[in-house]
């Protein structure tokens, strides 16, 4: 059962990330706030749930959400100012679309730089804990996934339209045989030596 609130007399918001890990395309962060009696008995941290039932969750947290904002940072940024400062970036930029002002911030994971002024706490595996994080997971995520299936028509040879550019045996195989594309990160050391850029 995840908790609905760390602190009941404030206007929370729950931050996450998705797409981090990946040798492509961008990464995406949702922010969102939640009533405090917001309840789905699939609400879970994105990862335990199945790609429908994310799909099923993600109209469902836009209609009932007190507010909520999806922002990403491209991979040629992500190269420029490194996939950390990215990740903080797009947290940043979703908070930003926020339509109320929260007065503290659920954070997934150990770090975060700081957002104007407002308060926040980092959770550890928050995805799993936390309602708002939670959601905002599966909105991050939906997001990115929907972003790749479209980049995957324009590059059907590296498989994003299942693996969402994450390192998988079938998208290593594909840079070996084919090299880089525009959408790869390019400080990530994913290219094997012998490769030629797309």
């Amino acid at each position: 059962m995840l908790e609905k609130y760390f602190d009941k007399t404030k206007i929370e918001a729950g931050v996450d990330e998705a797409g981090r890990g990946c040798y492509a395309g961008p990464v995406f962060a949702a922010a969102v706030i939640l009533p405090n009696d917001f309840y789905h008995p699939l609400l879970n941290d994105s990862k335990k749930l199945s790609e429908k039932q994310r799909e099923l969750l993600r109209p469902i947290i836009e209609k009932e959400s007190i507010s909520f904002g999806v922002a990403m940072v491209d991979n040629i940024e992500i190269d420029q100012i490194n996939i950390l400062q990215a990740s903080y970036k797009a947290m940043h930029l979703s908070l930003d679309k926020l339509k109320k002002a929260p007065q503290l911030l659920l954070i997934d994971g150990n770090r975060f730089k700081p957002y104007k002024k407002t308060s926040h706490k980092c959770i550890v595996k928050g995805d799993g804990k936390y309602a708002s994080i939670a959601a905002a997971s599966i909105l991050a995520k939906t997001y990115r996934d929907e972003f790749m299936q479209k980049l995957h028509h324009k590059y059907e040879v590296y498989g994003w339209d299942k693996n969402k550019g994450y390192g998988t045996a079938v998208h290593r195989k594909a840079i070996e045989n084919f090299g880089l594309c525009e959408f790869h990160r390019k400080t990530f050391n994913i290219l094997p030596s012998q490769s030629k850029l797309f």
